[in-house]
């Protein structure tokens, strides 16, 4: 999609005009009382994400006209109103849209409306080699009329761009995305000033992530570990935040498999790595000023006969030891390692993973949050604040000792499963063990988030780039420079 800027509007053959909650009777069209009457007619009257469409008479042409509610005028509701504008008219016929607005806009509320319109704008047509000739997009270019917006649009476009690459990371299927070529694909993040490190088998396993490639041991796939670190600082901060990413690119369940209906939803299981890869490419396309790094944990979850079983013991990277009990409790055993590893790489004094973790998450919140789980409140708080405010709500979630007992093993330091309740937090209790003394840290199960069964507000069926807008409100409120 082209976005664009404007003073005046241009030639079009669609007008869409943001209308506040209440008020659109001084449209600056010929129609307007006519519009005016069909709205009415039509119960609009201006709320968050609603939209009516008409025909008008123009200067001698006929021009379809939109009116898009924007509610109390919010950087969410401009949003919300971008994207109804693009569901609207993706694949209407209609090939540019000049988008005016009713009373006026600030810069900011015009690039988030532009936001909204990329953003539920992105589809993934890689594979389809027959269409429909009403089901192709046709929308190409949306010129918002307004001035001064052209700066605040480059810093939300580059997060745009670290949507999409998530949103293409976890919309690919498995044989073309697993270890490897994820590595691949996030090699063009160099361009942008990011400095990549790769870990491959050999240098794991001399390492001693024994948990991490015990996941991976029944894939002909083998592992990875990346790396990618921005300083926008200038070499000012020595202590960056890290974010961790879990990187299950297909997941069977391994020896514990799961049931056959539904498993091919478990190419998105690396959708905390995605995030997190997708949040570097905003950082370092908008040139933010602050200190971070993304790691994730790859792996693919197989049933060969090399695979590991239940009742195995692994030992992981922390020297920790760990009974696996069920090999489709696979998340945290990648997650466990790449947390050592990072803690040890960056000594950083906040990290926070992200996780597509337990089905548990998604009985307890449905598809509505995230959960939280954290050992320090204030880094909670900051991170359930950057969630609603980026639209990436977040719930917390308790931790405490007496869960902590529930993973505890007979014959090793724990299992990596506990009892059938409140399976989220034993998940979280587990990562808590490999975190070192002095750490802030955050886990974040998105498992119900990143993947949606029908259009949201921002997002069409499919992947929803959860977690990136999220990550890029929580640098730039606690840690630009």
């Amino acid at each position: 999609m082209d976005i664009q800027f404007s003073p005046t509007r241009p030639e079009a053959d669609t007008l869409a005009f943001v209308v506040p909650k209440g008020g659109f009777d001084a449209l600056p069209l010929a129609a307007a009382p006519v519009l005016a009457a069909g709205a009415t007619a039509s119960r609009f009257t201006g709320e968050v994400g609603t939209s009516f469409e008409s025909f008008v008479e123009e200067g001698g042409k006929t021009l379809r006209v939109l009116l898009l509610g924007v509610g109390a005028g919010s950087e969410q509701d401009y949003e919300k109103a971008g994207a109804a504008l693009t569901a609207k008219l993706n694949n209407s016929g209609a090939t540019h849209a000049a988008v005016e607005f009713f009373g006026g806009a600030s810069a900011e509320q015009a690039a988030h409306l532009a936001l909204g319109v990329q953003l539920r704008g992105w589809r993934i047509d890689t594979y389809r080699t027959r269409q429909a000739e009403k089901a192709k997009p046709t929308l190409k270019t949306v010129t918002l009329v307004a001035t001064g917006a052209q700066a605040a649009w480059d810093k939300l476009a580059a997060i745009a761009s670290g949507v999409a690459f998530t949103r293409e990371l976890v919309s690919e299927p498995a044989n073309i995305l697993y270890p490897e070529s994820f590595v691949e694909r996030c090699q063009h993040l160099s361009e942008l000033g990011i400095k990549i490190t790769v870990l491959d088998k050999a240098a794991m396993e001399a390492l001693g992530m024994g948990s991490l490639l015990g996941v991976a041991q029944g894939s002909v796939r083998e592992a990875r570990l990346i790396a990618m670190e921005w300083d926008g600082t200038g070499g000012t901060s020595d202590k960056p935040v890290v974010f961790v990413g879990k990187g299950v690119t297909f997941d069977t369940g391994g020896i514990s498999i799961k049931p056959a209906a539904g498993m091919e939803d478990m190419k998105w299981d690396m959708g905390g790595a995605g995030a997190v890869a997708g949040a570097m490419k905003a950082l370092a396309g908008r040139k933010a000023k602050a200190h971070v790094v993304g790691i994730c944990g790859l792996v693919e979850n197989m049933p060969d006969g090399n695979a590991q079983r239940p009742g195995d013991i692994v030992t992981s990277l922390s020297g920790q030891t760990i009974e696996v009990l069920n090999t489709d409790a696979e998340g945290r055993l990648v997650l466990c390692d790449a947390l050592t590893w990072a803690q040890r790489t960056y000594k950083p004094e906040v990290i926070v993973d992200l996780a597509t973790l337990t089905g548990a998450i998604i009985v307890s919140l449905g598809t509505e949050y995230a959960g939280i789980f954290s050992n320090d409140d204030g880094l909670a708080g900051d991170l359930i604040a950057a969630g609603q405010a980026a639209g990436d709500p977040l719930w917390r979630f308790p931790l405490s000792p007496a869960y902590d007992k529930l993973i505890d093993s007979p014959i090793a330091d724990m299992k990596n499963i506990g009892p059938r309740f409140g399976g989220s937090i034993t998940a979280a209790q587990f990562l808590k063990r490999f975190i070192e003394d002095g750490v802030k840290w955050a886990h974040l199960d998105i498992a119900g988030m990143v993947w949606a069964d029908k259009p949201g507000a921002t997002w069409d069926k499919g992947a929803t780039g959860y977690g990136v807008r999220l990550i890029d409100r929580f640098v730039a409120e606690k840690f630009e420079a």
